[in-house]
């Protein structure tokens, strides 16, 4: 099981930039090029995420956001970071298709109240009073 694993974690580097050079010849694009964009992308979008996450952690100890959704999306843009920093068209494919996956979208994953968003939008509950 081990020399599977470790053929496989060996393997695709390999095999993707053989898909590399392949694609490159195909398209006429110099295999430097794309290495090198997909590089810079990788390194810039690590170094923006790590300034990100310690924003959001910030906020999280300050209970302004939810915890395990920054973590989430954290996770994922360094995950798609690493994954162009790797050499290969297939990686850069497998990085952009996770950054373009709508994870965050949604509901809340931190635990609400049993009427917490329930009711039409835009009513606010309260009691007023008219001053003459």
């Amino acid at each position: 099981m081990r020399f599977v694993l470790l053929a496989i974690v060996l393997g695709f580097p390999v095999l993707d930039l053989y898909a590399t050079v392949r694609f490159a010849a195909w398209t006429g694009v110099p295999v430097w090029a794309w290495l090198g964009a997909s590089l810079v992308a990788g390194l810039l979008l690590l170094r923006t995420e790590r300034l990100a996450f310690r924003a959001r952690t910030v906020a999280a100890m300050r209970s302004e956001h939810a915890t395990l959704r920054g973590l989430l999306d954290s996770g994922r843009k360094v995950v798609a970071a690493l994954l162009l920093i790797l050499p290969g068209v297939v990686s850069d494919l497998m990085a952009l298709t996770l950054l373009a996956l709508p994870l965050n979208v949604g509901r809340s994953l931190e635990p609400q109240a049993a009427g917490a968003g329930r009711g039409r939008r835009g009513t606010i509950d309260g009691e007023y009073r008219h001053l003459d």
